[in-house]
C-alpha cells in the first residue's frame, strides 16, 4: 500500500528524547517533596500524556496539583530539556527521502505540546519537512488529536500513524487509520503486537516500504 499521509509521533519514534524527560520529571518531583525516580522507572512512561504519567509517579490525582507539576516539569524542559534530545540514527536521511517522495505528505501527531515539538524538529533541521505539527497538552488524548486533525480535513483518510507506543496504534484505529509500530523506541515488542498495528518496523529504513 501507498499511504498519501505518514503521521509521525515525535518521542520514541523520530528521537530519542530520554536524558531531558528523566531530568525534567525529577526536577518537578523533587520540587514537590517526591523521591527521583530512576531513568529506567521514568522510561517506561515516555510516551503517553504528561498529566497520565505524573498520575502514575505520584499517586495524586488532583487536577490543580497535577497542572503545577506539570507546569514544573515544563519550566525545566523549555530552558534546556529539550535540547536533551537525540535524533536516532538514519532518520533524517529516511525523513527527507519520505519527503522528496511524489505524493508523500508528512506529519506530526504528539502527546508533547507543539511548541516544544517544533523547537525539537527545527534543532533538527527537520520542522520544513512536516506540514503541520499537532501537539497535545493535559487531558488531550492522542485518538482526539487525530480526530480533530482528520475531522479538520488537514489529513486525508489514506494516513498511517507511525509510533512507538500502544496509545500511537490504538489512536489510529479509533479513527479508523492505519498504523505502523516502531520497536527503536520505548514500547517493546508484546505492546505493540498486541495493539495490532498494520504494520511493524525494527529499523528506520523500512519506513520507506510505506510508500510501495
Amino acid at each position: 500500500m501507498s499511504y498519501e499521509w505518514l503521521i509521525f509521533d515525535l518521542d520514541g519514534t523520530i528521537s530519542d528524547p530520554k536524558l531531558g524527560i528523566v531530568r525534567s520529571f525529577n526536577f518537578a518531583l523533587e520540587h514537590y517533596g517526591f523521591v527521583p525516580q530512576s531513568e529506567a522507572d521514568i522510561a517506561a512512561y515516555i510516551g503517553p500524556p504528561l498529566d497520565q504519567t505524573f498520575v502514575q509517579l505520584t499517586g495524586n490525582h488532583d487536577p490543580l496539583f497535577i497542572e503545577m507539576i506539570v507546569a514544573k516539569y515544563r519550566e525545566r524542559y523549555a530552558e534546556v530539556g529539550y535540547s536533551e534530545n537525540h535524533l536516532y540514527p538514519d532518520m533524517k536521511q529516511v525523513l527527507l527521502s519520505l519527503k522528496e517522495k511524489e505524493g508523500c505528505r508528512l506529519g506530526v501527531c504528539t502527546s508533547k505540546r507543539a511548541d516544544f515539538a517544533e523547537k525539537i524538529l527545527a534543532m533538527f533541521g527537520l520542522l520544513d519537512v512536516f506540514e503541520f505539527v499537532s501537539g497535545g497538552d493535559i487531558g488531550i488524548e492522542k485518538w482526539q488529536q487525530l480526530e480533530a486533525i482528520r475531522q479538520a480535513g488537514t489529513i486525508s483518510q489514506n494516513a498511517v500513524m507511525i509510533g512507538d507506543r500502544a496509545v500511537d496504534l490504538t489512536a489510529a484505529q479509533h479513527n479508523k487509520l492505519d498504523s505502523a509500530g516502531v520497536l527503536w523506541g520505548y514500547g517493546s515488542r508484546d505492546e505493540l503486537e498486541q495493539a495490532s498495528p498494520t504494520h511493524l518496523f525494527d529499523r528506520p529504513e523500512q519506513l520507506l516500504e510505506l510508500l510501495g
